[in-house]
């Protein structure tokens, strides 16, 4: 079953993907954006208890026969992210040149991208997508060793004098500031099994060009990274570009080159990798910083693990030596001295930052709901022009949401019925702010007087305007990365 949202530029088609994706004709999609099922439980919880049937293998239903996975839902498994075949038929839909980005779990992450090369991708890089909004889900070994023994003593309890000996059954303590170890477990506490899970993996992969990176480009309108789409905005001054030495200036002189031996010489002519000077004003773009492989959720504690970073260490007192490539660059005009560039604070400015909200889940239930802000500049990275965008995998929608605003379509999947209603209810709110807003503040109690909101078709838009026109999620005092992206 197939529904359309927003002028038909997103189709959400309910059923499993591996159906779904064998239906699709070749190379008809520019890019992929998906957040898989992390299969969070145990290699002996996926195959079955001990003693069960050898799990199958292949379309026959590898990793079928599983658990519940993460936060106890059915649909955490394997059977999909972790089989090639699956991913070969991703990678079938897809373009040449054209981009995969998968979310994954740092344990399974693996897994996934084995498979993903497997089938036939190039893994380029490896994002990590680094929040403070993590729970530990760790084992507490001191209390683990008195319940070995027959002693419970809770989250924070003390063992009832009346009911030491007896079996554990979870009402043998009482509530105390601390539960003092009764066996043994004295020796172990504070002793744990995991840590604060605080990132997530995101595989970057490719698949392979038709020919060099420009005729793909040309020919298929994929295979390369929207890098001025995608800066991270700042109000600091950058002066240095990517591969070029500091430049010495008084910052209140224009970066011009006028006067320099070099001002109209470009160094290298050949070549398909320039990393030569070319005329011009000096210095990195205006535009922002050159998007890096983290991202984070600009929460204060991820903020705060990053270092302080000033933007340039020290002046320049016009005193320092001829400068060593001066034969190979040209000579530069020495200027007396500089005063230090006055950017500072923590190094977390330097990388994209998007937050999720209650505007982001919008009553969804899903347990692994990721920030629009974030699909939206991963769909921007990667995806041309009015290209289309698939995610296998939609859960709550947000990767459609996000392709709409950035003036994509979008192909989205999703299996289980309760989050196709979350998909459905988001995209028919995506227009509408201030419905959306009351959703989000009532937390998904939703009255029934909302008419069309939940029926009928999609109004069509205003004379004029463009699904970019609403790109930008309003939310009060809330900002696109740490001082905005700049689009």
């Amino acid at each position: 079953m197939s529904e359309s949202f927003l002028s038909d530029r997103v189709v959400l088609h309910q059923g499993d993907a591996r159906e779904v994706l064998r239906a699709m004709p070749d190379a008809s999609v520019d890019s992929v954006v998906c957040d898989p099922p992390y299969a969070l439980v145990s290699i002996g919880k996926r195959f079955g208890k001990a003693g069960a049937a050898p799990a199958k293998h292949g379309r026959d239903g590898l990793y079928a026969r599983a658990a519940a996975g993460f936060m106890g839902q059915q649909w955490d498994t394997g059977e999909t992210a972790f089989a090639v075949e699956f991913w070969a038929e991703v990678l079938r839909v897809l373009k040449p040149g054209g981009h995969l980005v998968a979310f994954s779990g740092t344990r399974t992450y693996h897994r996934m991208v084995v498979a993903i090369e497997d089938a036939g991708f190039e893994i380029r890089d490896q994002l990590a997508w680094v929040y403070g909004s993590g729970f530990p889900k760790s084992h507490d070994v001191s209390k683990a060793i008195d319940k070995a023994e027959g002693h419970w003593r809770g989250r924070s309890g003390a063992i009832l004098e009346s009911t030491v000996g007896q079996v554990a059954k979870g009402t043998e303590y009482e509530r105390t500031d601390k539960g003092a170890p009764v066996t043994a477990a004295a020796a172990w506490e504070g002793w744990g099994t995991a840590l604060k899970p605080a990132w997530e993996p995101i595989v970057f992969a490719r698949k392979p060009l038709d020919g060099s990176v420009a005729a793909n480009v040309l020919e298929h309108g994929t295979g390369a990274l929207n890098i001025d789409g995608c800066r991270v905005a700042t109000d600091d001054v950058l002066r240095v570009g990517a591969g070029l030495m500091p430049v010495r200036h008084v910052p209140e002189i224009p970066r011009g080159r006028s006067g320099e031996v070099s001002a109209d010489r470009r160094y290298r002519n050949a070549g398909a990798v320039d990393f030569a000077a070319l005329p011009g004003p000096r210095g990195g773009s205006e535009s922002g910083r050159w998007p890096a492989n983290i991202v984070h959720d600009g929460s204060p504690e991820v903020v705060a693990a990053f270092p302080a970073a000033p933007g340039q260490g020290g002046g320049i007192s016009g005193g320092a030596p001829s400068s060593l490539i001066s034969n190979v660059y040209g000579d530069r005009a020495r200027v007396p001295s500089a005063n230090p560039r006055s950017d500072t604070g923590s190094a977390a400015r330097f990388f994209y930052s998007a937050k999720a909200d209650a505007h982001d889940r919008v009553a969804s239930q899903h347990p692994t709901v990721k920030p629009v802000d974030l699909m939206q500049w991963l769909c921007q990275l990667i995806t041309p022009p009015g290209g289309v965008v698939l995610d296998p995998f939609a859960g709550s929608g947000t990767t459609g949401e996000a392709a709409w605003r950035e003036g994509f379509r979008a192909i989205l999947i999703e299996r289980e019925a309760k989050y196709c209603d979350d998909i459905r209810r988001r995209l028919r709110l995506a227009d509408r702010p201030a419905e959306r807003s009351a959703v989000a503040k009532a937390k998904g109690k939703v009255s029934e007087d909302h008419g069309p909101l939940f029926g009928g078709s999609t109004p069509p838009w205003p004379e004029g305007a463009r699904p970019q026109d609403l790109r930008p999620v309003r939310r009060s005092g809330r900002a696109i990365g740490p001082i905005g992206l700049k689009r």
